[in-house]
Parts: structure tokens; sequence; C-alpha cells
């Protein structure tokens, strides 16, 4: 038995999915059947080319038709506009594909809802792509947390500060387009979101004080193709940014407060998800600059000598034992390889093995609709002058153990 994959969208987050199938063997042991490197498919022949020969596979094909037609693919990962996503996933599952779709899961609620009830109907495995859930640190204080060695959860601070819009002359695209919500917030705060549930180990119940700012409002039209967040030539003619380069509102997770900014202009953050998490017996905090650490604080430690710690991330902590090449202490990870446990958790449920505390499943389409109602929840307290907004009841696959 052999698993072919395939990868639709040559892009920055394609690439990851792409090199994350290419190590998928060399992680957690040889129980995963042979995985084969068929396709990448993306409507730019320059970009899927390039990907195609840098990772290994096969071809590239121009259009994901022929990617769902091919009887020897049998794994496909969704790693395009928000937009494209509904055709494509449900045409893949409708020819008897199993597919991982990055997240946010759809532009549009009823999308996603009609995505959800495909993959419901499905013989197949559907599964959308939350990575940072697949970070050992982040992983490491949710164990902590869930332990209850620092007791009840008092509150959550979260950030995700990105700068790949910092750059007023950085071309046009799809990324800024969509009303207020469907830019920063979308974008980041989806990941930081999902973070806070799984940190807190509650879901959102309501959202208020929400507000957003546009601080580039117009940006130059590109006279070629824009790949990722990464620059292109650009003209002389401008278009109007239509969503947010900045979210900030306070959240509920069922009685535990919070509150959650982001920033595709944070000038100096590349990538940037923090968070600080406060409870009774102590508190815990991450930043992703910092990516084979985290930092934990006891009150049980003596006054005077009470304050965070630097934890470094080892083989005690989740997905490094057998999960890496060097699985030793302090050899550290970053955010490529939260792509390596991903895939290789979706291709351990295609291939019909058993899921493992060491290595769970992927979150499921409901889990992603979950996380659009959030965003959706905050956009309404933004277009309410920051009133509280309820989030519809849900039970993540994250938070059930």
């Amino acid at each position: 038995m052999s698993i072919g994959v395939a990868v639709i969208g040559a892009g920055m987050a394609g690439r990851g999915h792409a090199a994350a199938y290419r190590a998928a063997t060399s992680l957690y042991g040889s129980d995963l059947p042979e995985v084969k490197l068929v396709s990448i498919g993306d409507v730019n022949a320059q970009f899927g080319e390039a990907a195609a020969k840098r990772f290994g596979f096969e071809r590239h094909d121009a259009d994901w038709r022929s990617i769902a037609d091919d009887p020897n693919i049998h794994a496909v990962s969704v790693v395009v506009a928000n937009s494209l996503h509904r055709e494509i996933v449900e045409g893949l599952l409708a020819a008897g594909k199993h597919v991982l779709c990055e997240k946010p899961l759809s532009d549009t609620l009823d999308d996603a809802r009609a995505m959800v009830a495909a993959a419901n109907s499905a013989s197949t495995v559907a599964r959308i792509g939350l990575t940072f859930l697949r970070n050992p640190a982040i992983a490491a204080i949710q164990q902590i947390v869930a332990s209850g060695q620092l007791g009840k959860v008092l509150h959550f601070s979260g950030n995700y500060w990105a700068d790949y819009s910092s750059d007023p002359m950085s071309p046009i695209s799809w990324r800024y387009k969509g009303g207020m919500g469907t830019g920063a917030l979308a974008d980041v705060g989806s990941h930081i979101s999902y973070v806070a549930e799984f940190i807190t180990g509650r879901p959102f119940t309501a959202v208020a004080g929400a507000r957003f700012s546009t601080s580039i409002t117009e940006r130059p039209i590109p006279s070629g193709a824009v790949q990722g967040h990464s620059g292109a030539t650009v003209s002389d003619q401008m278009d109007t940014v239509e969503n947010d380069d900045y979210a900030g509102f306070m959240a509920d997770f069922d009685g535990i407060a919070g509150a959650i900014q982001v920033s595709r202009v944070a000038a100096g953050h590349p990538t940037s998800l923090e968070f600080e998490v406060y409870c009774e017996k102590g508190a815990a905090r991450f930043t992703q600059s910092r990516n084979g650490e985290f930092e934990l604080m006891l009150n049980e430690d003596k006054h005077g000598q009470r304050g965070f710690r630097t934890i470094q991330i080892g083989p005690a902590h989740p997905y490094i034992a057998g999960g890496l090449p060097v699985d030793a202490p302090g050899v550290n990870v970053g955010q490529n390889d939260q792509f390596f446990f991903q895939n290789r958790a979706f291709l351990q449920e295609v291939a019909g093995l058993p899921e493992t505390s060491a290595l769970p499943y992927c979150a499921n389409f409901e889990d992603g609709l979950h996380n659009m109602e959030i965003i959706e929840a905050v956009i309404q307290s933004g277009n309410s002058n920051g009133a509280s907004v309820d989030v519809p009841t849900a039970n993540p696959t994250y938070l059930r153990g």
C-alpha cells in the first residue's frame, strides 16, 4: 500500500505542506505506508513547477481537477485563497480524496457550513490545519494547565504581531479584499483564537469591545503574479485596501476573561504569536520568537525567588521524542516543524493507523467552522461599537482531551 499525495497551492504555506509530506515517513518510526509525492497544483505554472522540482513531486498541474481525477492521488492539501476552498474541497471529496484544508475554512460562513456538510457525507478524511496546535511549547503549556498544576485559569492575554504588510508599497492581493475582519483578524487572528481556547481549556462564549483599523488604505496593483507575502513588481496604479490591518477585542471563555490583539503592520515582528495565561497557582507564557522554550512561574516558590523560569523544549515535551531526527533537549524547533507534525498526523489517519496521545489527529471541519464563527462574532462586535456578541456553542476536538 502507498499513499499518493498532492498539494494545491505553491505559495508559502503550500511549500510548508509539500516539505511536510516529503518528511512524513522520517517521523515517528516506520509504521506509515510509502508516501508518493505526485503533484503540486497551481494556476501559475512557474510557481507550481518550481515547487514540484524543489520538493521532489512528480509533476505540476495547472488545474486542480487533474488532481481530483488522478486515481494515484489519495490525499490532498488545499492551500489557496480562502474564496477558492469550497469548490476545490467539495470536488476533491466527491472524487474520493482525503483532504487537509488550510485555515480559515472558507471566506463565508455559508460556504463553510456547506463544506462541513460535504465532509460529513464523505467516506474519506476531511481535516483542517490549525498548525499552532502542533507547537511543542504551546502543547506543553496546555498539558501543564490541563493537569491542574497551576490551578484554576484566571485570565488570558494573547497577541499575534506580524509585519508582512508594513511596507505601503507591497502589492494589493486577495488578502486585502473583503470587509473589516477579513484581514489581519482572519489571517493571523484565527491562529491566536484557537490557541487561546487550547490553553484555557474552554471555548469562546462571547466577545466584546472589538475595534478595527486600516493603517495603509491603498496599495499598488502588481504588474506580475504575487506569491504569498513576497514582494512583486508593481505598477503606478493604486487599489483600495478593504479590510483590517489591526484588530483587538475582549473575550469570554465560559467565565475566563481574555484580551486579544492582532496586526499585520507591526514593524519588527515578522511573525510573533505570543500569549500569557494566569492561574491561581502561577502563570505561563510563550512567544514565537523563542520557539524552543516557554516560561513558567509557580507561586509555591519562596518569596524573593518567585519569577518566571525558562523551560527548554526537549523529549519530555509533546512531539519531540521520536518526531525529529535529533530529538534531544535544546536542539530547538520552528514553525516548519509544526507542518511536519500536522501532516504526519493527517497521513496517520488516512492510513487507518490509531490516534495516539503523542500524535493526536488533526482538527475537523466543524472546528474550522467554529473558528470562523469566532471571527464573525468579533466582526459583529466591531460593527456594533464594541457590543458583546455571543459565540455559538461548540465543543472543539482539541478540547476533548
